[in-house]
């Protein structure tokens, strides 16, 4: 399996996902720590991480496959939502927390 199948993998069959520096428990960059702390103030406190600097292949990987430049990134049934600063953005604007509202029921 390509790095490529094995990310569309990974956020295809798990409904929230976050590409970031480091684990959920133990981010290892200020961003990453904080896409942590946005998804659990949403009510999500499980979901699917990957840590990209385990993996230099996915985490080369997942920019070729987002096309965005940074991690961490977050994915929502499949679909890229964005890097921290939109998704700060979006949490600002309470649309966060709408889309992540069917995941942590």
């Amino acid at each position: 399996m390509s790095i490529q199948e094995t990310i569309h993998e990974q956020v295809t069959t798990h409904p929230v996902v976050l590409y970031m520096k480091g684990t959920p428990q133990f981010p290892q960059c200020g961003f990453s720590h904080a896409a942590v702390q946005m998804l659990n103030a949403c009510g999500i406190d499980k979901f699917f991480s990957v840590n990209v600097l385990a993996d230099a292949e996915i985490r080369q990987g997942i920019k070729d496959y987002s096309q965005w430049p940074t991690v961490p990134q977050l994915y929502v049934n499949g679909e890229f939502v964005g890097g921290c600063d939109i998704m700060r953005e979006m949490y600002q604007a309470g649309e966060l927390q709408q889309l992540l509202a069917k995941q942590a029921a």
